[in-house]
């Protein structure tokens, strides 16, 4: 029905009204709702968009997924070989935990150690060496008897999956055109410097063409891509691309004296306060328990001895 229709209806209303009931209010009352029930057999007829949007003004949408303001953030700075089997853990640990929301940093453990050192704000530290947590802790960085050795790793030499190369080993790397290798204050940039060292070779490699990575997921990816024939990584991240890249050798016995080995600890956080620091050390405790140490497993790392 038009508009038009409905004040011609109205108006007859009007007339009828006012002769059966000579007051002017009640014809008023009666175009109103005359009117009003045209616009609202419209608004039905449009899919009632009208009624909906007028049940629904001044009420807050809500996502439910979000957890902002839900649940304490928590900010943990892991080396960058972590990134996959703690984003595993992350799920796992806040579906047990809802209150809290892990944040993560991630990054070449040197890297993350000049943050910390500058300020930012971290609640708990998990290194891929002990070299950087060490320092922290001579710096009163970390709070004190926290500091946990959780995992160890091995140190890999890789190819690209089906590239050709004349290396068979650390020891003749030096037969590579080019080299992916990460910076000398990356954890696993200084462990294989140490093996080559260790094997007498290593002015050699330092002459070689190298690509140096600011992490050992730079280093990962050159050699993913092809962009370099061979690169030195950790045995986790070749099996987290195990599709793209080859295993040539592990690091030879006794070339590496320095165990690989992931420390963590939590971190004196001025800004998160005495809720966090039980947050980051009640999380601490979960990082060593039997399901994270299955998922640590499942990527390619083994429990520390120690």
């Amino acid at each position: 029905m038009k508009k038009g229709w409905a004040v011609l209806l109205a108006s007859g209303v009007f007339a009828a009204l006012m002769a059966g009931c000579g007051g002017m209010q009640n014809g008023e009352k009666a175009i109103k709702e005359a009117v009003s029930g045209e616009t609202a057999a419209e608004s039905t007829a449009d899919g009632g968009e009208g009624a909906a949007e007028a049940e629904n003004a001044g009420k807050t949408v809500e996502n439910p997924n979000s957890r902002e303001g839900d649940a304490q953030d928590l900010y943990i700075f892991i080396a960058a070989s972590l990134s996959n089997a703690m984003e595993e853990i992350k799920a796992d640990y806040q579906e047990l935990h809802p209150e809290i929301n892990l944040v993560y940093n991630a990054d070449s453990s040197g890297t993350l150690q000049t943050q910390i050192e500058e300020g930012a704000q971290c609640d708990l530290f998990f290194s891929a060496a002990a070299k950087q947590m060490d320092e922290l802790q001579d710096d009163g960085y970390l709070v004190e008897e926290t500091v946990k050795n959780l995992l160890e790793n091995k140190v890999v030499l890789i190819r690209p999956a089906g590239g050709e190369t004349a290396v068979t080993g650390f020891e003749n790397i030096t037969a590579a055109d080019n080299l992916a290798l990460a910076g000398e204050d990356v954890p696993v940039g200084q462990y294989a410097r140490e093996i080559f060292r260790n094997l007498g070779i290593c002015d050699q490699v330092m002459a070689m063409e190298i690509n140096e990575g600011a992490n050992v997921t730079a280093v990962l990816a050159a050699v993913s891509e092809a962009a370099n024939e061979v690169g030195v990584v950790y045995a986790t991240d070749a099996q987290s691309a195990a599709g793209s890249v080859e295993v040539i050798a592990e690091a030879p016995a006794g070339s590496l004296e320095t165990p690989v080995r992931y420390p963590a600890a939590v971190v004196k956080d001025n800004q998160g306060g005495e809720k966090a620091k039980q947050a980051a050390e009640e999380f601490l405790d979960y990082l060593s328990s039997r399901e994270a140490m299955a998922v640590f497993e499942a990527y390619g790392f083994s429990a520390c001895e120690e």
